[in-house]
């Protein structure tokens, strides 16, 4: 694997790691554009790779107390759920489609990590059953189809559904992607396992971002954190979006 493609791997993983969200959506297309996967394939390997860091960045921050153990149960069952139905449907979209739609989603999921304020008084957590089964049901739909582990929409989701402060949403997160991602790969099995040892690869890579950037994540400010990630997908989303135009 070239040194770009390795690279990309732990940007996954460290991305998952400082922000809770993001490396997930770095993934398709790090192994489309640097490890020469073909999109269709890429779906489960990226479900797969997300699903196993984020299962070990959720483990270190529920040891650290970032966690909301009623939150991740209402968000990954209904995730599950959710992602089985969604990657039924990733089949049907033309692959070139595929990666228009998901880079516009990027540069969308971009722009408003840009906008974003801090600064704002932490509630109380309040996870009401309705509404967050119906967000975690939503964000589960998008992570089979696209391929994503939904941290992107996660955050703002347990942020806004749940209440939860921003350091427990990050860990919180972490447990759903793994949850809703791995839901997911099952779906995609038996293609997505085709790539065995590139998938091993990459997911002990992104493992290892993942503790490294909860290590960074302590000593760095979260609102820059998100700002400066932001930026970047904003810049992947748009090549992204003129490669699969220019197709």
């Amino acid at each position: 694997m070239n040194p770009a493609a390795i690279a990309g791997a732990v940007a996954i993983g460290l991305s998952l790691g400082l922000t809770g969200a993001g490396g997930s959506i770095l993934t398709l297309p790090v192994l489309v554009y640097l490890a020469g996967v073909p999109p269709a394939e890429a779906v489960g390997l990226s479900l797969f790779i997300v699903g196993l860091a984020a299962a070990a960045g959720a483990i270190q921050r529920f040891r650290a107390g970032d966690f909301h153990v009623h939150a991740a149960l209402m968000f990954g069952a209904a995730g599950a759920l959710g992602a089985a139905l969604g990657a039924r449907f990733t089949a049907m979209v033309p692959e070139a489609v595929l990666m228009a739609a998901f880079a516009a989603l990027m540069i969308i999921v971009a722009l408003r990590m840009l906008r974003s304020t801090s600064g704002e008084a932490e509630p109380a957590p309040d996870c009401q059953p309705r509404r967050c089964l119906l967000a975690g049901a939503g964000t589960g739909l998008l992570t089979g189809f696209i391929g994503v582990g939904g941290g992107f929409l996660l955050m703002p989701a347990l942020m806004r559904f749940a209440r939860l402060p921003i350091r427990v949403a990050t860990g919180t997160s972490l447990a759903v992607i793994a949850v809703n991602a791995l839901a997911g790969w099952l779906s995609h099995l038996p293609g997505s396992a085709a790539r065995p040892s590139l998938m091993a690869l990459f997911a002990g890579l992104a493992v290892l971002g993942t503790l490294v950037g909860k290590a960074l994540a302590n000593r760095l400010p979260a609102q820059r954190l998100r700002q400066g990630f932001g930026a970047m997908v904003l810049v992947t989303g748009g090549l992204v979006l003129w490669r699969s135009l220019a197709g």
